[in-house]
């Protein structure tokens, strides 16, 4: 992800920013779930290069899928990103992954990158048709809007919110500065998605520390973790991130799906595996899942 990426991040400052008054307030309201859970994974899955390294020798292209789904236990799903599938795609992703899988759609770049949001097209109703076909593997749709989208833009997004099928579990990711500013406009972006029960994307990543806001807006969050080629700040990261998952499931969030982001997507899994491994012993009493090397493999965790 080319989004917020530095040259080098030797001077970054990675510190957690603090917790936000408001998730308390959305915290207190929910039902402690039985369980709760963390999900893991990464931004696709036709990777060649993972074949003897976490999918198993000799692995084929129409492998891929069902690899993954042994490996990871859910997925930043940016194949919708570029179009809408058919109801047999559909069905097909659902009937390859284990159970505990859960989808995480990107809305089509036809409706969020629409100067409308696609209000005019019909495209939204159409999208939530297929993309329900998920039925219980859906874990939580997103939209990640333009960068020039702002909190200007506000009365477009409340009518996309109006159109959008409320059945389907929703995530909203902006990036326009003006988002992450002490001002009325951004608070009333919050309280829009804590009221239409839609969650929010928080992104890590080293260029545009604003992002990473961490407020919460209802029972779950998408977290979009950009790590660096496993810099050693990776792992300080991710150690911090283990400290705030703590504290939010143990507040009653029900699920958080956390995807590690890796320079061409090559070293996700080695990171990913380092988080199940933190955060397991950080929070034994979650449910999760992360990747292991094929036999004989080694991953790159230090």
């Amino acid at each position: 992800m080319d989004f917020g990426k530095l040259p080098s991040v030797d001077n970054v400052d990675f510190t957690m920013p603090p917790e936000p008054a408001p998730n308390a307030d959305v915290l207190s309201m929910l039902v402690t779930p039985e369980r709760a859970g963390l999900y893991l994974g990464a931004t696709g899955y036709n990777m060649k290069p993972w074949v003897g390294h976490w999918y198993p020798f000799g692995a084929k292209d129409k492998d891929f899928l069902r690899c993954y789904g042994t490996q990871f236990n859910t997925i930043e799903h940016n194949t919708t990103h570029y179009r809408i599938p058919d109801m047999a795609t559909v069905a097909r992703w659902r009937e390859e992954v284990p159970a505990d899988f859960r989808y995480c759609p990107k809305i089509p770049q036809t409706i969020s990158h629409a100067r409308d949001l696609g209000l005019s097209s019909g495209l939204i109703s159409l999208f939530c048709e297929v993309i329900a076909e998920l039925e219980e593997q859906m874990g939580c749709c997103f939209l990640q809007l333009p960068p020039q989208f702002s909190t200007q833009d506000l009365p477009m997004l409340e009518r996309f919110l109006d159109t959008f099928d409320s059945r389907v579990p929703l995530a909203v990711e902006v990036r326009h500065p003006s988002f992450f500013l002490p001002t009325v406009a951004a608070e009333m972006f919050y309280q829009l998605l804590q009221e239409r029960n839609i969650a929010t994307v928080i992104t890590d990543v080293a260029g545009r520390r604003d992002v990473c806001h961490m407020r919460l807006t209802n029972r779950q969050v998408l977290i979009r973790f950009v790590g660096n080629a496993l810099h050693p700040t990776d792992y300080e990261r991710i150690r911090a991130w283990s400290e705030r998952l703590k504290h939010w499931f143990g507040s009653g969030l029900h699920a958080a799906y956390f995807f590690t982001h890796e320079p061409d997507n090559l070293l996700a899994p080695d990171l990913a595996a380092f988080c199940a491994g933190v955060f397991a012993e950080k929070m034994p009493g979650i449910a999760l899942r992360g990747p292991k090397p094929v036999a004989g493999q080694q991953g790159t965790l230090f």
